[in-house]
């Protein structure tokens, strides 16, 4: 497999450490809201990473975080009267809920900051130890300058980010490059953890430092995230690990696009800012899986209507062709023919076109265009029927695919339609025995309202559904 490595600015071939065990780090959300379009593409397109890679034998050991001590968790509580431990622990299940409706697994670990504590003191007390952090009345900086290689992920040097920088109000560093590792308490009704400089709390970028090195080791495989993470919190991430280890810290960062709203940035203050949580109003979590899989992850996608619109047309085209091959399986029989064989023997042509394309890059977008030429082969063989043995096979192939990229696993069956729709499908087939056409032609109506097609065949009632 080849990965583009935000450090080298290649594609590399993907080599890990450990055979045995692939590490991934992905930085997760900090927990004071319901997490939004932007932060939903990282999490979907690790998620598919790591199914590749599960599907292709290997173990994997994920690994995503949960900030749960921030500014913006202190504010909110502030804003509500609450403790910030409420706030954060609602979001983290608020996360749990949107993240399973767009199919995201959970991590092997999700460790929290709030959990991390004593570790993060003494990977802090560490950098000062060995020179790389001094102490200014109960908050702790990170000497830039005292790491060589600052800037080698972003690919910026120190001086163009001398020209820039700025000690903000408060702030007693010695150098406007420096950044905080610690934080003293200003405020008693901040939440603070008592520490050799005094109470306080951890500054953002050390974090996912302590918590990678102490369930990953101290070199990790793929260190991944959004664009916007690669300067400056995985620069700093980098400049603290390296510092306090003497290894290096990721073999391979990887890094998403951004999205646009309707090509424009999203801004609370445009009011096009969606949450996954408004976004599940309209659209099943598949259709915006779908949609952020639909382009190559390192490019920049746009969300809009008519976009989402797409992916909700083309997800139903999946779908149905799971239904068609149900409905075959169900009520078909017999193994394959010889000249089955061959076709199916044909649509395997597929798999290798699929994985190549997951092989480059993670390229889902040409993946996702396999699984269409399949889809489509696929029809023509069985438009006539098939033998319940093929359409095994072939739904066995269908699923093989759209399950690495985390599709297709809310299909909607026969089995599995609500009652209603369920009833109506069994009177219609009633009403057409006892040659009541006008009663059977009202259900077909009514059930088209509810985007549920039904078409006769040879093999019995096939059910389409014609959106999700």
């Amino acid at each position: 497999m080849k990965i583009y490595n935000t450090l080298t600015r290649q594609k590399e071939e993907f080599v890990p450490i450990d055979e045995k065990e692939i590490k991934i780090y992905v930085c997760g959300p900090t927990v004071y809201n319901y997490f939004h379009i932007g932060n939903a593409r990282p999490f979907v397109v690790f998620d598919t990473l790591r199914n590749y890679l599960q599907y292709r034998g290997k173990n994997v050991k994920f690994v995503q975080n949960f900030t749960d001590v921030d500014d913006k968790i202190i504010n909110k509580a502030r804003e509500e009267g609450v403790d910030a431990s409420e706030i954060s622990e609602k979001y983290v299940e608020e996360y749990y809920k949107d993240a399973a409706a767009l199919n995201v697994q959970k991590a092997s670990v999700h460790p929290k900051v709030t959990e991390n504590m004593n570790e993060i003191i003494g990977f802090v007390q560490g950098l000062i130890d060995k020179g790389y952090a001094y102490e200014i009345d109960g908050d702790v900086y990170y000497s830039t300058r005292k790491f060589s290689d600052y800037g080698k992920l972003s690919k910026q040097n120190i001086e163009d980010l001398e020209s820039g920088a700025r000690i903000e109000v408060g702030e007693k560093k010695k150098d406007p490059l420096d950044f905080a590792l610690w934080k003293a308490q200003k405020k008693q009704d901040e939440i603070a953890w008592e520490s050799p400089w005094g109470m306080g709390r951890p500054g953002w970028h050390i974090e996912c430092s302590v918590m990678s090195t102490k369930y990953l080791g101290e070199t990790i495989d793929i260190h991944a995230g959004g664009q916007d993470l690669t300067f400056p919190h995985h620069e700093n991430e980098i400049a603290q690990t390296e510092a306090q280890t003497g290894k290096p810290f990721a073999n391979y960062w990887m890094h998403n696009g951004y999205i646009t709203i309707d090509n424009e940035k999203m801004s609370k203050s445009k009011g096009n800012f969606f949450t996954v949580r408004d976004i599940l109003k309209d659209y099943d979590g598949e259709v915006m899986r779908f949609f952020l899989l639909s382009g190559h992850y390192r490019s920049p996608i746009n969300f809009s209507q008519e976009l989402m619109e797409q992916a909700k047309n083309s997800l139903a085209r999946m779908q149905n062709a799971k239904l068609h091959l149900q409905h075959l399986i169900q009520n078909g029989e017999g193994s394959m023919t010889h000249d089955e064989a061959a076709q199916f023997a044909n649509l395997e042509k597929y798999r290798d076109k699929f994985n190549n394309a997951m092989e480059d890059d993670l390229n889902t977008a040409d993946a996702i265009s396999a699984v269409f030429e399949l889809i489509r082969d696929m029809n023509t063989v069985t438009k006539d029927g098939a033998s319940k043995e093929f359409s095994e096979k072939s739904l066995s192939l269908l699923d093989e695919l759209t399950g690495v990229l985390g599709l297709l696993r809310k299909e909607a069956s026969d089995t599995e339609m609500d009652s209603e729709i369920q009833k109506l499908i069994e009177e219609r087939q009633e009403a057409r025995k006892a040659k009541n056409f006008a009663r059977a032609d009202e259900i077909r109506d009514v059930l088209k309202e509810k985007g549920i097609t039904l078409k006769d065949t040879p093999q019995g009632v096939q059910i389409i559904r014609e959106s999700c």
